[in-house]
């Protein structure tokens, strides 16, 4: 039974603390991740390294004009000169949020936003840790191991395949690489100790 028909006084006075409720879980997840003041910060730094650098070595080329035409720095100097002001203004706004926080009339949009939340990132780095992991393998152990335990890993992590699947596929697929590759093309292929004890 609706409990608004017997009692509409009800609704109204519920309606406010269900809204204040509603609005606080919105505002607890919108802040679950990491907000756009660091990256903001983050990019905009960098940026300006860069445009520095950039405006440094066109004056050492020769930044202005010559008798035959621009000299070499001429153009990356003034492309330099553009990205390191606009790099600096949007560091002095993210500075000028970030100063501003504990100020409640501030309200800075940068802290409330959120760049990527805790669930994304998670996603993000369920891919980017093994994949970084099997770049940094690859060195020691070679691309056709790193290649069997990267794509176990993701059939049985992320696809829930069992375990005959996942074997037969991570194997077959860097035996079906070397086969073409080493054997067909004649492409040598990063090798490891197990292919040296293999005599490959």
């Amino acid at each position: 039974m609706n409990t608004t028909t017997l009692n509409p006084g009800a609704s109204l006075n519920e309606a406010p603390a269900l809204s204040a409720q509603a609005t606080h879980e919105d505002t607890a997840d919108s802040r679950e991740g990491i907000s756009e003041l660091g990256p903001e910060l983050g990019v905009a730094g960098f940026l300006m390294l860069l445009g520095a650098l950039v405006v440094f070595d066109s004056m050492r080329l020769g930044a202005g004009w010559a008798d035959d035409g621009p000299q070499s720095g001429y153009f990356p100097f003034y492309i330099g000169m553009m990205l390191l002001v606009s790099s600096s203004v949007v560091l002095a706004k993210a500075l000028a949020c970030w100063m501003n926080r504990r100020e409640a009339d501030a309200a800075p949009s940068l802290l409330n936003r959120t760049f990527v939340g805790r669930d994304e990132l998670q996603l993000v780095m369920a891919m980017l840790v093994p994949a970084t992991l099997y770049v940094v393998a690859m060195g020691f152990v070679g691309l056709y191991a790193s290649s069997i335990v990267l794509i176990a890993w993701f059939m049985r992590r992320h696809g829930g395949f069992g375990w005959p699947l996942s074997a037969a596929v991570s194997v077959g697929v860097p035996l079906t690489v070397f086969v073409v590759f080493e054997r067909w093309f004649l492409v040598p292929l990063p090798k490891g100790p197990i292919e040296s004890l293999l005599g490959f």
